[in-house]
């Protein structure tokens, strides 16, 4: 019996030492960052034992159950639970991991953002608090910020706290745990979807800066920059407008990727300068003026010159500066007059002096009214832009 024993151990040439060092040579050597499946083994109090295959069961805390706040172990884990874990630490002195779930669900959550971002979506969160820079919202569980300049409402942020708001994202950085978004722009867009350009709206100016007025239109701001509120020269915006004036204005540019509406009073004045003498003749033409500028657009995209767009809108419109009909009077210089009036008689003279005074006056009314072209809407220097975003929302606000 104790040969045959022998002998089966030399057949087989393994020993248990042999055996044991085998097992360590193939045994799961589990590194923090891996995620590996276990086995809810039992639930504690304040966490919970995982069998991941190690030696030893795996331990994971209460507050690495979830990226949402966790009260007891029970909301998240059962007991024979199957699930993905992920390795926090490595083994302490008692041979034992620490796992998470949070850094799971953290990892697919910045995923899911920025796939959300890339797409350009639109999502909804509610305010959970505020502080003197803006507000905090959870999107995918992941923590939010809206700066105060992206905040599109009247209410004192205080009011905002259990408001579900309407959010475009502004910047998606994991690295820098950044997550960044933007009330006022999916606001805009929203109210984008049902505008147009050449589209006369009204509004109220909500704020006066050096570089222009903020116009409320239905809920959000859009720029009246001050090279567009007259043809003629301003000094600065508060000379012209007063906080809560009501406005027609017209739509010159929507640009959806950045939030911005620019506005144009300028385009619609039928005489230059009457934004800033005859503010009613401008509002009640209007519509007319509008159609003017959206023939203009139409003639700009089938390649005409200017000059030829200025003489089809002048003949069709009227020139900007004349109303339409009014005959242009013809301009004697008061140089010529005054050579003539050498060679003529006392009489003469005399019927020459009515002439030059008249001659001086409608070349006043000239200066005063300048023939002009409607001009192409154009954008606030990067400058000016900047400070708008800066400062649109605050503007409104007030």
């Amino acid at each position: 019996m104790v040969s045959q024993n022998v002998t089966s151990n030399r057949d087989i040439g393994f020993t248990h030492e042999d055996f044991a060092a085998l097992l360590d040579e193939y045994d799961y050597h589990f590194n923090p960052g891996d995620i590996v499946p276990g086995i809810v083994f039992s639930v504690e109090p304040r966490g919970a034992l995982i069998d991941i295959g190690a030696k030893t069961a795996a331990y994971i805390p209460i507050q690495e159950m979830s990226i949402n706040r966790v009260e007891e172990p029970g909301e998240v884990l059962q007991p024979e639970e199957t699930r993905e874990f992920f390795i926090l630490t490595d083994e302490n002195e008692d041979g034992q991991l620490t796992l998470s779930i949070r850094r799971i669900e953290y990892m697919r959550a910045w995923e899911r953002v920025r796939q959300l971002q890339a797409e350009d979506a639109t999502v909804r969160s509610g305010v959970f608090a505020t502080n003197r820079g803006g507000a905090l919202v959870r999107i995918e569980g992941l923590r939010g910020f809206i700066p105060g300049s992206h905040i599109s409402t009247r209410q004192p942020k205080e009011d905002l706290v259990a408001q579900d708001l309407p959010l475009k994202f502004l910047e998606v950085d994991e690295e820098r745990n950044r997550l960044v978004l933007s009330h006022r722009r999916a606001l805009v867009e929203r109210k984008m979807s049902g505008l147009k350009v050449g589209e006369v709206v009204i509004g109220s100016v909500r704020g006066i800066k050096p570089y222009g007025a903020f116009i409320d239109i239905g809920g959000v701001s859009g720029l009246l920059h001050i090279s567009e509120i007259s043809h003629d020269h301003i000094d600065t915006p508060s000379s012209v407008f007063d906080i809560n004036d009501e406005l027609k204005v017209m739509i010159i540019d929507l640009d959806a990727e950045r939030g911005r509406i620019s506005l144009s009073t300028k385009q619609l004045e039928p005489i230059a300068g009457a934004m800033l003498n005859d503010r009613e003749s401008v509002f009640e033409q209007a519509d007319k003026m509008a159609q003017r500028f959206r023939r203009k657009l139409q003639y700009q995209t089938q390649g005409l010159a200017s000059e030829e767009i200025d003489a089809k809108l002048n003949e069709e419109f009227g020139p900007i500066g004349k109303r339409p009909g009014e005959q242009e009077k013809a301009e004697v210089p008061s140089e010529t007059v005054e050579s003539e009036q050498t060679n003529v008689t006392a009489t003469e003279t005399e019927t020459e002096t009515e002439a030059v005074a008249t001659t001086t006056e409608e070349t006043t009314v000239t200066e005063e009214t300048p023939e002009e072209t409607v001009t192409e809407a154009t954008e606030p220097s990067s400058e000016e832009t900047n400070t708008e975003e800066e400062e649109i929302v605050s503007a409104s606000n007030e």
